[in-house]
């Protein structure tokens, strides 16, 4: 599966093909809401305009398929008077396609952490699915002791 592999830095071009992997991932999850055309347009829109210095996106390319991504976004802390970096990292919808499983996942994220550690992103974050867990546990996550989180209550379906 490695051959062919191309991992990259994705632009605004590539907002159409990262907003349908997006669908293949969340309504893989929980069942669409959206119609997946009105969806992958309204999401490339997004997409195509966020893919700037606040956020970051891997794309993982094989044979010019696009099969899996990761983002990652910038987050600004407010200015410190030590040494203490001024920038958080968050990591979110990294997603491959099932059938390309099995290391892509790993390199996509290897791609993001290194870009964060050029930056000097004081720390990564962000929130696993269940099946994810493992993987960002082997790149050197662990539950933090120092971050607290309100969560508001779900609406009823």
């Amino acid at each position: 599966m490695a051959n062919n592999l191309v991992i990259r830095e994705a632009t605004p071009a590539d907002a159409s093909r990262l907003a349908q992997l997006r669908y293949e991932f969340r309504s893989g999850l929980r069942p669409a809401l959206e119609k997946r055309e009105a969806f992958v347009r309204r999401c490339a829109e997004w997409m195509g305009s966020r893919l700037t210095a606040d956020w970051k996106c891997w794309v993982a390319t094989r044979g010019g398929e696009a099969v899996g991504q990761i983002w990652l976004h910038v987050i600004e802390k407010l200015p410190n008077p030590g040494s203490e970096p001024e920038r958080h990292g968050y990591v979110t919808n990294l997603y491959v396609k099932p059938e390309f499983r099995g290391g892509v996942g790993g390199r996509l994220l290897e791609q993001a952490l290194e870009w964060a550690k050029q930056q000097a992103i004081d720390a990564v974050i962000l929130w696993p699915t269940p099946r994810s867990r493992s993987l960002y546990l082997r790149h050197g996550f662990q539950p933090p002791a120092d971050l607290l989180q309100l969560r508001r209550e779900k609406p009823r379906s």
